[in-house]
């Protein structure tokens, strides 16, 4: 099922001049047309710098989804000319939903942090717990101990037992089926970053899956692997204004074809 139909950027007021600060400096942002994303799955690609990022976390925070391993798109300060964007952004829903959630590479890291950070502080607690109540009944210890090994339980339940001692890769992946609900809307800022190509693979595979159960992507991505998810829209940041782009008309795809084929053509030049 398709959620989010077009996004399109409101025309300014025509009693004030053009905004010309970040975001809509940017050539992609400046003159956005109206972008269909009425496919399960659509990706935005191109260079650093080229905005699709940005436009990303504008539909975010139009859309409130909430985010995943920092602040709240509403609070992250770092958000804050985004949401200047969101505000600008006018989005058309098959189905409005507040499924799903949005998070960038970035932010993952950080979030396995603070899940290791909270774990071993639930059970510093269960230890503390422990001495305080050396002297009293099992029976009062053990309601001490019971919301603390409950919290502990359900994020073990969650994310298993250490989602931290993971790799990165199957840290993600975990983390992204713990928090995946039918029916959702996803906003993926570059997940390769954590992935090997074998664990892109296995996001292609959790992305079908969950396509099946009426979820749908967004996605800014590099990668050609990610990129290749069969009947997806591909919309190319790097012309302008942004429009759509076959998959095997991508620089991304052509150069890493061009480079696996033959990568001593391109390495002789670093000599």
């Amino acid at each position: 099922m398709t959620h989010l139909l077009t996004i399109t950027r409101r025309p300014p007021p025509a009693d004030k001049p053009p905004v010309e600060t970040f975001p809509f400096s940017v050539p992609a942002i400046r003159t956005l047309p109206v972008l269909d994303l009425s496919a399960a799955v659509t990706f935005f690609v191109g260079e650093n710098g080229s905005g699709k990022s940005t436009l990303l976390e504008g539909i975010a925070a139009a859309a409130g989804l909430p985010s995943v391993g920092s602040e709240d798109v509403e609070r992250d300060g770092s958000l804050a000319a985004q949401r200047r964007l969101a505000r600008a952004l006018r989005l058309s829903w098959a189905q409005r939903t507040s499924r799903g959630f949005f998070l960038r590479a970035e932010d993952f890291f950080g979030f396995t942090k603070r899940l290791s950070r909270e774990r071993s502080e639930l059970l510093a607690r269960l230890q503390e717990i422990e001495v305080e109540y050396s002297e009293r009944s099992s029976y009062a210890r053990g309601l001490a101990e019971m919301p603390v090994r409950t919290s502990l339980a359900e994020m073990e339940k969650r994310y298993g037992i250490d989602l931290d001692a993971n790799s990165h890769g199957q840290s993600f992946l975990k983390l992204f089926q713990a928090r995946f609900v039918p029916a959702g809307l996803y906003l993926l800022d570059e997940p390769e970053a954590a992935l090997s190509p074998q664990s892109q693979l296995g996001l292609l595979a959790m992305m079908f899956d969950m396509v099946r159960q009426d979820a749908q992507f967004v996605v800014a991505t590099h990668s050609p692997i990610v990129l290749a998810y069969p009947g997806a829209r591909i919309y190319s940041f790097d012309t302008n204004p942004v429009a759509a782009i076959p998959y095997e008309q991508l620089e991304h795809v052509s150069l890493t074809r061009e480079f696996l084929a033959s990568p001593e053509r391109f390495l002789r030049h670093l000599e």
